[in-house]
């Protein structure tokens, strides 16, 4: 891949062969992003597990203390009563039948997370090969089945976001924006990485926390020592 000059200059600030300490490569990251708007900070983490195993599998969800920096649209999957109190809690979008037809008629997705009452997964499943792929289908381990609608909106729009491997065993999450500065990404960050951690498979041995990468936007990865994670 062809790399722009700006990238270049701002590439020789990071040592690609270190493993720095959390703090200074969150430094490094917000000096390496450049771009004209504010960029995100994602955090890449590979694990030492396989995924093609069920007890192998990392998923769950957490609430970052500061946020994500985005404006979360919410599309909850209810009726009745708890329609109405994820009406009332804020959800963005609220239905049954009539948001599946949306969906698959109109092949429209202007939502960023699905919230489903356990009752509507029958209905929700009709859209699994549309909302899987894009990683959008109710899971209760990520607290988006779930009788409490207005906690699961009310966590969602404080920053929660969910985590899981991808097929190349990496995790990849938004972790604030470069604005948020060090103290608050770190918050977030340590976070994050704390709910990983708990989340380690019994199977899973050897290494758990394989390499970790952090990087904006726009910018160069810069690598966090894993091992001091760890501790």
């Amino acid at each position: 891949m062809k790399r722009g000059k700006k990238y270049l200059e701002r590439s020789k600030l990071v040592n690609r062969d270190t493993q720095y300490a959390t703090a200074e490569a969150i430094d490094l990251v917000q000096k390496t992003a450049r771009a004209k708007f504010d960029e995100t900070v994602e955090a890449h983490i590979k694990l030492g597990v396989d995924s093609r195993h069920a007890d192998q599998q990392v998923r769950g969800a957490v609430v970052l203390p500061h946020g994500t920096g985005k404006t979360v649209r919410t599309l909850v999957f209810a009726k009745g009563e708890k329609a109405t109190e994820a009406e009332a809690a804020g959800a963005d979008f609220v239905g049954a039948e009539e948001l599946v037809a949306k969906i698959q008629g109109e092949n429209w997705f202007g939502f960023d997370v699905v919230v489903a009452t356990p009752d509507m997964m029958g209905l929700v499943g009709k859209l699994g090969r549309v909302l899987g792929p894009k990683g959008l289908m109710p899971n209760p381990k990520a607290g988006t089945v779930t009788t409490d609608v207005a906690k699961a909106i009310a966590d969602i729009k404080a920053g929660k976001i969910e985590y899981r491997l991808d097929k190349t065993n990496i995790i990849h999450v938004p972790i604030g924006k470069v604005s948020f500065g060090t103290d608050k990404l770190k918050d977030n960050f340590e976070t994050l990485i704390s709910a990983v951690i708990k989340a380690k498979p019994s199977a899973a041995k050897g290494t758990y926390l394989r390499s970790v990468v952090l990087a904006s936007t726009m910018g160069p990865g810069v690598k966090v020592n894993a091992l001091k994670l760890s501790e």
